[in-house]
């Protein structure tokens, strides 16, 4: 990677040279809230943005997505694909993370070309938190409170300048034009290292089990009371996987006109915890009650979606944690099953001893 450094006061002639090519996704406040949005200049934006409603991800996979259109009159069927060169900017670590999880998860069966278009045509101008963006926020335990590897180009705010660190050819394009950024210096290298050093302690754990161990924690709870607890309390709103940054479960609608020549399919954001979700035929329902789709839930963020021991489904972001309406969490919810699971331990090892 290479590490320059662009003042604070060049900002906005940077997005106005930007706009003159991509469309810009950013930050802004709505009603009191922030939310990604296009923006046409810098002074719409808010980087000093504590968290968003709906995360980034919807620039990529959105809620509402137009896949392809036909025409029966004509024997027709076209794909609808978006390509439009993007600039994804100011997205914070965890939702960074959730990204690359998304990448992988949009190819690892078969390639969705319709994620992959925009995601291809899309750089991502990513940005450190240098605090815990909310009360909820678990992202040190899930270690993505810094950012990955594999990134364009990421932001660290220094003080009167942001340390750019520059991580594809992708990123590096889009300094072009911009006469003030330059290499960072001894001193700027000190200041970056400073800020960091700093925003370090400011972060906490919050989980008592360690990531590694949740697969098995999971695995270990299957029958676990907490899940009919969940399952009493849960209002089978949906409202945590919807603002959820890795959730990627959907359905297909077909819209057409009145006389049926002629239409679009569409794919539209759906969630587990909808009490129609896995209703199937016949009106049997293979996952029936909150307990179970509660429990679903969890095993699919700790569990199923474990494609490493640092890539689970979940990246600490806590919007489900605000989101919901009774108070579940995450982090309590884990807890206690890390709790449960020692006691049990304990209670089997006295059993033995005596």
């Amino acid at each position: 990677m290479t590490l320059k450094i662009i003042p604070k006061t060049e900002i906005s002639n940077w997005i106005e040279l930007l706009n003159r090519k991509y469309r810009i996704i950013a930050p802004a406040p709505v009603q009191q809230h922030f939310a990604f949005k296009e923006v046409k200049s810098f002074s719409e934006m808010d980087l000093g943005y504590r968290t968003t409603i709906l995360p980034p991800k919807k620039a990529l996979s959105p809620q509402y997505e137009e896949l392809l259109t036909f025409n029966n009159l004509e024997n027709h069927t076209e794909a609808v694909i978006d390509d439009t060169p993007t600039v994804l900017f100011g997205v914070h670590t965890c939702d960074l993370h959730a990204i690359n999880f998304l990448d992988t998860v949009f190819q690892r069966d078969y390639t969705d070309q319709h994620y992959f278009s925009r995601r291809k045509n899309t750089v991502i101008v990513s940005l450190e938190c240098l605090e815990p963006c909310t009360e909820y926020s678990f992202c040190k335990d899930m270690g993505t409170y810094t950012a990955p590897a594999e990134l364009d180009l990421h932001m660290v705010d220094i003080g009167d300048a942001y340390a750019l660190n520059v991580g594809s050819e992708s990123g590096e394009k889009l300094l072009n034009g911009i006469e003030r950024v330059h290499l960072a210096a001894d001193k700027d290298e000190k200041q970056l290292n400073r800020v960091l050093h700093n925003k370090w302690p400011r972060f906490t754990y919050h989980l008592h089990a360690d990531i590694t161990e949740l697969p098995g924690l999971m695995g270990s709870s299957y029958k676990s009371p907490i899940w009919e607890d969940l399952g009493k309390r849960c209002l089978g709103c949906g409202s945590c996987t919807l603002v959820c940054p890795t959730c990627y479960c959907f359905d297909m609608v077909d819209e057409a006109d009145f006389a049926g020549n002629s239409g679009h399919r569409c794919r539209v954001w759906d969630s587990c915890q909808l009490n129609q979700f896995a209703s199937v035929a016949g009106g049997h329902d293979f996952r029936p009650g909150q307990a179970n789709r509660q429990r679903h839930r969890f095993f699919r963020k700790y569990k199923y979606q474990s494609f490493a021991p640092s890539l689970l489904g979940c990246v600490g972001c806590g919007r489900c944690s605000s989101a919901c309406l009774v108070d579940i969490t995450p982090v309590d919810t884990l807890n206690k099953l890390f709790h449960r699971r020692v006691a049990a331990k304990h209670t089997r090892q006295e059993a033995v001893a005596q």
